[in-house]
């Protein structure tokens, strides 16, 4: 029997990495928030790879932070270890990466969640959405408790008829053995949503206390005290190691010995899997020239004694998976204390979903997450912080934010996913941004602080720290562009010592810094500052010197894109009343809906000749309204 159980401004349902930041957005805005979740004890689980960060998840870590979110600042107070990865590359793909504990990481989550005095956490399942005229209103429990609110959220991960598969074994569940949503799955399909199926996998686990790690090489964390969140000041130094092994000759044998009991080749996995995360039969099957893959033996957290073999994600049956594993230097003799698995899931697909990630079929309907056909929880909760901001602002009459390209990884991600599309779990790789040399780990304060500013996110007190530093960059270069070092001999000195050629004449020290060889501290030396020089401040002055012309070019890129994003769109335009447009261009630009020309030139199926011709239109119709009025 179906009861009125309270009204809110915004409902998330779900509790994964896209709904606590889709939760928090929200409520630390002032909308009053409901977090609807099939299991309290689940919150910000890691069902998967107990890591945050990565090649451009990494970043999105730090813009989640930049704008107000949680990732970076919760992995800071619980990581196990922290990587800066690619340091000997340029600072385009620099990436931090941290290895969870994964139990402290979700209570520690939970824990920030239940003390937000915005928001109502609730355990319960919800099976339907209440919509009228095309407009969500609320949400219906399996209980027949009825929750009204402006708008709602969607963050449901992989729980959506998941089905998990092992060897032969295949029944209906969520995640970790968790209960599924199969009914929510089903009415999102009577309301008109075109669903696709996709599949995800995971490795087994194993017994910290049966591995040799004398067959192995330790994988430690950086010396150096690292952090993703720019409010962290405490840092965590007693880290934990992992460990790096191979596969042999006899792992890739006995692979292929049993292909045929894989469900991925038997044909029980129907679902399309991730591309840039396959399971270690595809491995050996697509790679099969190469003689081993590397495989990480990560711990899970302080206390506990399972280790998460990452790069030997499979559904081969349970005993396969055994002598598998006994076949991996250092894991002879190990103990299995969870097999791998394969699931699959339910997924909305995303061109269905405007920019601001609402429905184009309900209004104040909002998805993030899984759900939206991504991989990895930095791409969930970059989604979350951005559904959560809108149906929060959506409720509380405000505008809605966007952000594009050139602003953040976050909307490389977004814009994807609504305009192109995905027909594979998606994953955020630096070589999906055009404008990486903008998009930086370093820099993500600077492009998006003043944002989460303007909505609410940040505190006065950060944001004022956030324009000091801001002040002391741009007050840094302009220092060091007025001033001319001469070639003494300690200068020459100091070049000599880095290896660089000697001065002739003076020189600019930016232009000095601009050189190879120097770095800021090298500068620090022979034109010192009157004031100390905070070290994130001094890496801003180098990068941004060092990178000037590069980081112009991409800048005038970004003007040029501009003016195609400020050619808007009708939402109402007629695609039939364009003629010469090709056939697939009509159907992609009606199926997509772009609201900005530079949008509709980067759908998959629209040729530069379509833009030209959709430019026209609109510019015959932009002459006709002037004439009119």
């Amino acid at each position: 029997m179906e009861y009125h159980a309270g009204s809110y401004d915004v409902i998330v349902i779900g509790a994964g990495h896209a709904g606590v930041e889709s939760g928090l957005a929200a409520a630390r805005q002032g909308a009053k928030t409901l977090m609807v979740t099939i299991n309290l004890d689940m919150v910000a689980f890691m069902p998967c790879n107990p890591s945050v960060g990565g090649p451009a998840k990494g970043i999105v870590v730090r813009e989640i932070d930049a704008l107000g979110g949680e990732m970076g600042r919760n992995i800071d107070k619980t990581h196990i270890q922290m990587r800066m990865l690619n340091t000997g590359k340029g600072p385009a793909v620099r990436a931090l990466r941290a290895q969870a504990d994964k139990f402290l990481y979700q209570h520690e989550m939970k824990k920030t969640i239940e003390e937000e005095e915005n928001i109502t956490l609730l355990q319960g399942m919800v099976e339907k959405l209440i919509v009228e005229d095309g407009v969500c209103k609320g949400v219906i429990t399996q209980t027949g408790a009825i929750y009204e609110a402006k708008t709602v959220v969607i963050t449901t991960g992989t729980f959506l008829r998941g089905e998990i598969i092992l060897g032969e074994l295949q029944y209906s569940s969520g995640p970790n053995n968790q209960q599924p949503s199969i009914t929510l799955s089903e009415h999102l399909e009577e309301l008109g949503f075109d669903l696709v199926r996709f599949k995800t996998g995971t490795p087994p686990r194993v017994s910290s206390a049966s591995i040799d790690y004398s067959k192995t090489e330790i994988q430690p964390g950086d010396d150096v005290p690292r952090a993703f969140s720019y409010e962290t000041t405490e840092y965590i130094t007693d880290q934990l190691p992992c460990w790096l092994t191979y596969t042999s000759a006899e792992t890739h044998q006995l692979i292929d010995d049993n292909l045929h009991r894989s469900p991925m080749y038997s044909g029980m996995i129907k679902g399309t899997g991730p591309r840039y995360c396959p399971s270690i039969e595809d491995k050996v099957v697509r790679f099969n020239d190469k003689p081993r893959h590397q495989i990480f033996l990560e711990p899970e957290g302080r206390n506990t004694q399972e280790v998460y073999v990452q790069g030997l994600s499979t559904s081969l049956p349970e005993e396969v998976q055994r002598k598998i594993l006994s076949t991996i230097p250092g894991l002879e003799n190990v103990r299995m204390m969870r097999a791998g698995y394969a699931i699959e899931y339910d997924a909305i697909i995303p061109t269905q979903l405007w920019p601001t990630l609402e429905t184009k079929k309900v209004h104040n309907l909002y998805t993030a997450g899984q759900i939206n056909g991504t991989s990895g929880y930095e791409e969930a909760a970059g989604q979350g912080i951005m559904a959560g901001i809108n149906a929060g602002r959506r409720a509380l009459g405000k505008e809605e934010v966007i952000l594009s390209r050139s602003d953040a990884y976050i909307g490389v991600l977004i814009d994807d996913l609504v305009t192109k599309g995905t027909n594979e779990p998606y994953r955020l790789l630096t070589s999906r941004a055009e404008y990486r040399l903008l998009l930086r780990h370093d820099n993500a304060d600077l492009r998006l602080t003043k944002i989460g500013n303007e909505i609410g996110l940040i505190s006065p007190e950060r944001f004022e720290r956030f324009e000091q530093k801001r002040q002391l960059i741009e007050e840094e270069k302009e220092r060091l562009q007025s001033i001319i070092i001469k070639p003494s001999e300690y200068v020459q000195s100091i070049i000599k010592e880095a290896g660089g050629s000697e001065l002739k004449d003076g020189i600019r020290a930016s232009d000095l810094l601009k050189r190879t060889e120097m770095t800021y501290d090298h500068i620090r030396l022979v034109a010192p500052a009157e004031k100390e020089i905070p070290s994130d401040v001094a890496e801003q002055v180098e990068i941004q010197t060092k990178y000037e012309g590069y980081i112009q070019k991409s800048l005038q890129q970004v003007d040029r894109l501009k003016k195609m994003e400020n050619k808007k769109i009708p939402e109402n335009i007629d695609y039939d009343d364009i003629h010469g447009l090709a056939n697939e261009a009509r159907q992609k630009l009606k199926e997509v809906r772009p609201l900005s020309v530079a949008q509709a030139s980067r759908i998959s199926g629209v040729n530069p000749a379509d833009v030209s011709i959709l430019l026209v239109y609109l510019e015959q119709g932009r002459i006709a309204r002037v004439s009119n009025e």
